[in-house]
């Protein structure tokens, strides 16, 4: 008898789960087209590759920034296995080449650090090489980002690129700021930080460039 009761209730947990997902998305996606931006929602990553592909044509060039959720869904190895001009930057000797190649790709592909509910975008870089690449160069941006980016509004989303995506980050590659030490940001200097650049994407002014997938499951940090 517990067992069932549990079982139902679990059960009707995991049917708002979805229910409040689509939803949310659905309350983006409005943001992000009153932005003259793209969006989409697919509520697991098989969804979310499949919608990719969908969006990209065989033959096209492709790059990306550094996102644990492209690779998250599969994108980048079904990239790299399939017909396409994938530029790795991993299989680059000079990576600078394979940076400055990017911009002339015909896709870009990226997640955000957060974003708002009504569909604008933050972004901190160390490099530069990923923001400067969103904000101009390839002729299409595809973007992956699971609904636990989201945040009601510009100041949470800035918070939350700057206290939880960046410390998990540096984390990541062991790189020492008291962020790493603290798991929160410490507004740093070090000459180690990686947040030098910050993108704040509230508007594409060339119609179809930008295109976002939503995600229903938990990517990236």
């Amino acid at each position: 008898m517990v067992i069932r009761v549990t079982f139902k209730k679990g059960k009707q947990m995991n049917e708002n789960i979805v229910k409040k997902n689509a939803q949310l998305a659905e309350t983006v996606i409005k943001g992000l087209t009153s932005r003259n931006m793209t969006g989409y929602y697919a509520a697991t990553k098989e969804e979310a590759l499949k919608k990719a592909l969908e969006l990209i044509p065989e033959g096209s060039s492709i790059s990306m920034g550094g996102s644990m959720s492209v690779h998250e869904i599969g994108l980048s190895d079904a990239l790299k296995n399939g017909n396409y001009d994938f530029i790795d930057r991993d299989a680059y000797e000079d990576k600078r080449a394979a940076m400055l190649a990017a911009y002339d790709a015909d896709f870009f592909l990226s997640s955000c650090n957060a974003l708002t509910s009504d569909g604008v975008l933050v972004n901190i870089d160390g490099n530069a090489n990923r923001v400067s690449a969103i904000a101009q160069g390839p002729k299409k941006v595809l973007f992956i980002v699971s609904l636990n980016k989201v945040c009601p509004d510009l100041d949470a989303a800035m918070k939350r690129a700057r206290c939880v995506a960046a410390p998990t980050n540096v984390q990541r590659f062991s790189i020492m700021t008291p962020c790493s030490i603290t798991g929160t940001c410490m507004n740093c200097k070090s000459p180690d930080t990686i947040c030098c650049q910050f993108l704040v994407t509230r508007f594409s002014r060339h119609k179809d460039r930008i295109h976002v997938i939503l995600v229903g499951e938990d990517l990236g940090f």
